[in-house]
Order: C-alpha cells, then sequence, then structure tokens
C-alpha cells in the first residue's frame, strides 16, 4: 500500500479546496492516486471539478511562427531545466533554429525534427550551459480558406495557435488571446469525447443522489449540469474574454468566420519537476 505524504495532502488540498483530514481519508482510500482521489471526493462531498496541477516540471519556452499569407503556422515547446536558462541568448537562438526549421519543413515529429544538424546544435547547447535541453512537443495549423493566427503569453509560457475558415489576423489574434486565457478542450460540445462525457454523468449522477429528490429530477439536475460542463470546455459558447456579454462563436459568426481548429501548449504541463531541498543537494554534491 502506498505511504500517504505530507506533499500528497497538500496537493490534493490545493487541488480540491477541502480540508485536510477528507484529503488525507481520500488518499487512503485510493492507494494515494491522486486523480482518482479527486474523483472520489467529488462524488462524496459535491466538489466542483478540481483545480489542474500547477506544479510545472520543466522550464524554457514557447514560440510560434505564421506565414506572411497566413496559410499555416507552427508552435512548439522547447524546456530547459532552469529560467534563467530559458532566458539564456544561446537557448533563444536555438529555439529560433527549431522554429525555422519546423516552419520551413511542416514537421510535427520531433524525432524527424530533430534528426541531423538540430540535434548537434541542442548537444552542443546541453554541453556549453550544463543543463539538459529538450525538444518536446510541435505542432502545425493550416487554413485552406481562411487565416491561421498566433498568440504567445506570459514570458513565452504559453501559446496558441488558431485555425479560421474566414476571418481576419485581428479576430484570429483576438481568439488566440481568448484560448490563452480561458484554456478550453475542444471547439464545440460534439467533440467531447464520450468517456469524458461518461465520467462526468456519473459523478454528477453521484451528486445528485444525495439531493434526495424524486428519480426523474435527478436526471434533469444531471442533465443541467452536464450542459453547463460543456459549454464551460468548449471555446465557442465560452465567454469572449475581452467582453464577456458575447459568447466566441457568435464573435466569430458575426464576422462571417468559423473555429476549425485550436492548440495551446503551456510550459511544463504534464511533467513533475522533482523538488529538491537547496541545503540538502549541496550537501549531497560535497559528499557530506
Amino acid at each position: 500500500m502506498t505511504a500517504i505524504t505530507a506533499a500528497m495532502v497538500k496537493e490534493l488540498r490545493e487541488r480540491t479546496g477541502l480540508g485536510m483530514m477528507d484529503c488525507k481519508r481520500a488518499l487512503s482510500d485510493n492507494d494515494g492516486d491522486i486523480d482518482k482521489s479527486i474523483e472520489f471526493l467529488r462524488k462524496s462531498s459535491g466538489m466542483k471539478a478540481a483545480k489542474k496541477a500547477s506544479r510545472t516540471a520543466a522550464d524554457g519556452v514557447v514560440a510560434t511562427k505564421v506565414a506572411d499569407d497566413g496559410s499555416y503556422g507552427v508552435l512548439v515547446e522547447v524546456n530547459s531545466e532552469t529560467d534563467f536558462v530559458a532566458r539564456d541568448d544561446n537557448f533563444k537562438n536555438f529555439v529560433a533554429r527549431v522554429v525555422d526549421t519546423a516552419f520551413a519543413k511542416r514537421l510535427t515529429d520531433v524525432t524527424n525534427l530533430m534528426a541531423g544538424e538540430l540535434e548537434s546544435a541542442r548537444e552542443a547547447l546541453v554541453q556549453k550551459v550544463g543543463e539538459n535541453i529538450s525538444v518536446r512537443r510541435v505542432t502545425v495549423a493550416t487554413a485552406s480558406n481562411g487565416i491561421v493566427a498566433d498568440y504567445v503569453h506570459g514570458n513565452n509560457r504559453i501559446g496558441v495557435l488558431v485555425a479560421l475558415q474566414g476571418g481576419d489576423q485581428n479576430l484570429g489574434k483576438d481568439v488566440a488571446m481568448h484560448v490563452a486565457a480561458a484554456n478550453p478542450m475542444v471547439v464545440n460540445p460534439a467533440e467531447v469525447a464520450d468517456e469524458v462525457i461518461a465520467k462526468e454523468r456519473e459523478i454528477y449522477a453521484a451528486q445528485a443522489q444525495e439531493s434526495g429528490k424524486p428519480a426523474e429530477i435527478i436526471e434533469k439536475m444531471i442533465d443541467g449540469r452536464l450542459r453547463k460542463y460543456l459549454a464551460e470546455i468548449s471555446l465557442n459558447e465560452q465567454p469572449f474574454a475581452k467582453d464577456p456579454d458575447i459568447k466566441v462563436g457568435k464573435l466569430v459568426k458575426q464576422a462571417n468566420a468559423e473555429i476549425v481548429s485550436f492548440a495551446r501548449f503551456e510550459v511544463g504541463e504534464g511533467i513533475e519537476k522533482e523538488e529538491v531541498d537547496f541545503a540538502t543537494e549541496v550537501a549531497q554534491q560535497a559528499g557530506m
């Protein structure tokens, strides 16, 4: 059985907003699995969706490049171990080479992208800065009857590509800025995977059962909560960040355009960074 640590309890508390004992009990009942514990707590306490994990495991930057005619664009994430290296000119120059190569060859496979000169340049940079450098991911967006727009936010920490059918760069930039801020999951509710909907319905059902209301009322409650959830994660259904009185889908439609796709990269998302106590690290290096 997995030992429940203070760090695990702290993370669960931060992501759920619930008390220490509730979080510790949930972790114990779910063998230390954070995601399963969140699901358990949502079912048992009526808690809303948990916050996303905020721990970033890697530093670095995201970068974009879009063709002058807006026909296509690329978005890449390049990681370093520290923010100090991410601000180094040598690192920035390497990122620019990666972006230019991905743009010129329209490559989305990192292995193919890095083959040859880029990998040699990465290895040389690692030797020079003393940190591991990795090209984590790359994506390409295209538009046959519209435009691709980009937006990079927060010291190159969040990057977005948006492909529109119709519209112009100003509209595309506005939508990309919204995606950076709101982090939608899909363009439309119909794109949400069946397993995601099934899992949410299961959670809402567990919450609604505690109300003691008749079955037909409970079913309506579940449907209502599910519709709200789908709207919250769908780009077209979200209130526009710069004008919450209008939804993004309506804003785009008024411009005789349509959102085809979007991509959003945030530096380090989904990577767990090992936290090392500085004093301990120094002692280890000194052989103490």
